[in-house]
């Protein structure tokens, strides 16, 4: 099994369509056996599907997403666990022991806002972005 984190300075980031970079771990008989940081190369939402399912990834876990992104995952027959927060490793030690906490219901909003707004600049789990 393949999990992907989005990540960023080794939490969970906050924003699927603006992360830029994902770690990547191997699953193998529960533990994991190997993990990489990779680059998005500039790929934004819908896109980021494709760059996952290219790397034969079964689950992503992050923080918020928006419901085209979703769509798209859904369509790759990735696994979602949205509105987690905190270390990436963490994060995937919970998920493969069963444990981790996610927001099955989680959105992102942010292209609802005037102006400019970059998830990166502060924490989106106090907004919109998270838990709803």
């Amino acid at each position: 099994m393949n999990i992907a984190v989005t990540y960023e300075k080794g939490q969970v980031f906050q924003h699927f369509g603006h992360t830029e970079q994902f770690k990547v771990y191997h699953i193998e008989e529960g533990k994991i056996v190997s993990s990489e940081v990779v680059d998005t190369n500039g790929s934004g939402h819908g896109a980021l599907a494709g760059f996952l399912l290219e790397r034969d990834i079964d689950v992503l876990i992050c923080g918020g997403i928006g419901d085209g992104a979703q769509m798209a995952l859904a369509q790759a027959g990735i696994q979602l666990f949205g509105g987690v927060q905190g270390d990436a490793d963490k994060a995937v030690e919970s998920f493969v022991q069963g444990s981790l906490a996610y927001n099955p219901d989680v959105r992102c909003d942010h292209h609802h806002h005037e102006g400019d707004h970059n998830c990166g600049e502060h924490s989106c789990g106090n907004h919109t972005c998270g838990n709803h």
